[in-house]
């Protein structure tokens, strides 16, 4: 029964040292990863969802920065940490005043100012605190007027990148820190017909 013992030539293919390193000598790396794997596995999963969580933009009224059907990834963990900053893009709730949102409903705007501040827009400009803003990132200079508005403390003042279809804090005023929900980290995928 010589021909089921395996051949010298095959023997000398396996047993020769520059093959030993290969991956298939040993088919345990292609074994279930056992309860180890898994709870490692459960535990990346659940801090991914606590701590970020993708998005669909429904809307222009981030263009050019963000253009309808991007997704994007949303961490929520470094506003633990530190309170927003002028210029950070940010999911928030919209606050309960205004009516037409579900109770689910996020928006995403970039915030211009924070408590304390003064914020107003004329001559298609945006001012805070008397000076104007140099933005280099909207679509169009907006076309509305605002008069001043004082952003109170625990507040920030949101705004669309396409200033003039946008539903921001023009319409609706200051946005409280709590409604945040978390901030823009990077687009992940953005459709290849825009």
């Amino acid at each position: 029964m010589s021909f089921l013992r395996p051949c010298a030539l095959y023997k000398s293919f396996i047993t020769f040292p520059s093959r030993r390193w290969m991956p298939c000598q040993s088919w345990g790396f292609l074994r279930w990863p056992g309860f180890d794997g898994f709870f490692r596995f459960l535990v990346i999963a659940l801090l991914w969802s606590t701590f970020s969580e993708i998005r669909f933009i429904p809307s222009s009224s981030m263009y050019p920065t963000l253009r309808v059907g991007d997704r994007i990834i949303v961490e929520k963990a470094s506003y633990f940490f530190r309170s927003p900053a002028i210029n950070d893009i940010v999911t928030f709730r919209p606050p309960e005043q205004e009516t037409g949102f579900g109770k689910d409903a996020v928006l995403i705007k970039r915030i211009v100012a924070k408590g304390g501040d003064v914020v107003q827009v004329h001559h298609g400009s945006l001012y805070v605190n008397g000076v104007a803003q140099n933005e280099d990132f909207i679509a169009e200079r907006p076309s509305y007027t605002l008069e001043l508005n004082y952003v109170p403390s625990g507040h920030v003042y949101v705004l669309g990148d396409n200033r003039n279809n946008s539903y921001d804090s023009h319409d609706w005023g200051p946005l409280p820190v709590e409604n945040i929900v978390g901030r823009y980290a990077m687009c992940c995928y953005r459709p290849s017909n825009h």
